[in-house]
């Protein structure tokens, strides 16, 4: 069974970088042949889509998000990490990282979630 977990510091201070790291594990799974994403959902708001990574590096962002952010993939070691700078406490979510095959508008596989609040 496949399994993706995100990994990173639970409280942020504003204007710092989030980093946020998501392992991909178990199962059997071609990483190649899905799209990798980091999702998030602020307190009493629905899901936002941040953005995605491709196993060859090409990266997709929401452009309200673009400025701010970066996704990278440590092939070694089968993960993929979020950067999210200059953060503020709009920023205060839960962030999922989760995957859906290329092509495929369904999600396969989600993390569990993890919370990061930003605040001084």
């Amino acid at each position: 069974q496949v399994q993706l977990q995100e990994s990173g510091p639970g409280l942020v201070k504003p204007s710092q970088t989030l980093s946020l790291t998501c392992t991909v594990s178990g199962g059997s799974i071609t990483i190649s042949t899905y799209y990798w994403i980091w999702i998030r959902q602020p307190p009493e708001k629905g899901l936002e889509w941040m953005g995605g990574i491709e196993y060859s590096g090409e990266t997709h962002f929401s452009p309200s998000l673009k400025s701010r952010t970066s996704i990278s993939w440590d092939t070694s070691k089968t993960q993929f990490t979020l950067h999210l700078n200059s953060v503020t406490p709009e920023d205060t979510a839960v962030y999922y990282c989760a995957a859906r095959r290329r092509g495929s508008l369904q999600y396969d596989y989600w993390g569990q979630g993890t919370q990061v609040t930003v605040s001084p």
